[in-house]
């Protein structure tokens, strides 16, 4: 008896990339949605800000120095690199195109800069824009971590604005209200994109009808 299962083993991994302000919460929605999205890679920024200590080198970010940020930017080795807040992160490139050859999904924490970048470059990447359910809340939660000066934050929330006005340019939007109803959307686009008849191997079904049986 022919196997109908789909065959993900042999297709090419879908790109993810999750954008949105400072603050909106795109770690804690991703990281809530993720045990629940098979396998799907997650992956590690670049970046030439201070670490936070609550953070993990190599885990949250690579932490790396302006000189050897600059240096990886010059040979190539960054899939997308920007300014961001007074800082310069971006994403290693080999680690992503090998997730993606073998056939295992990817999904990119970035801003929204990096994001269009990438999307330049690999169309069929797959956006989506996390937004805060209204201004204030997304300046409170900026408040709320206090990680940064009044300064930094108003910074943030100025970047923010020219981020939302760029939300068009995404496939799919989620307002972050709850996070376990942002999460559940997460999951829901990233199921949605991998059920897409292109993505998936029925060829055993063709043959099947093909020859009658």
């Amino acid at each position: 008896m022919t196997d109908f299962s789909v065959d993900t083993v042999h297709r090419q991994g879908i790109l993810f990339i999750l954008s949105g302000p400072s603050g909106v919460g795109k770690d804690t929605v991703l990281s809530h949605a993720l045990p629940h999205l098979g396998t799907i890679r997650r992956s590690v920024s670049a970046t030439t800000r201070p670490q936070r200590p609550d953070e993990r080198d190599g885990m949250d970010y690579f932490f790396v120095s302006t000189e050897a940020f600059v240096r990886m930017m010059e040979g190539g080795e960054l899939l997308e690199h920007a300014p961001v807040h007074g800082y310069l992160y971006g994403t290693p490139r080999t680690w992503v195109l090998e997730q993606l050859h073998a056939g295992a999904d990817v999904v990119l924490e970035i801003d929204v800069q990096g994001a269009v970048q990438v999307k330049t470059n690999f169309p069929e990447a797959i956006l989506i824009f996390l937004a805060p359910p209204s201004w204030r809340e997304l300046a409170r939660r900026l408040r709320e971590r206090n990680t940064e000066g009044e300064a930094s934050i108003k910074r943030r929330l100025e970047n923010a604005r020219q981020e939302l006005a760029r939300v068009d340019q995404y496939e799919y939007l989620i307002i972050n209200d709850r996070v376990e109803e942002a999460s559940a959307r997460l999951q829901a686009i990233v199921t949605a994109e991998r059920c897409r008849p292109f993505r998936q191997d029925i060829s055993g079904l063709v043959e099947e009808i093909v020859n009658g049986n």
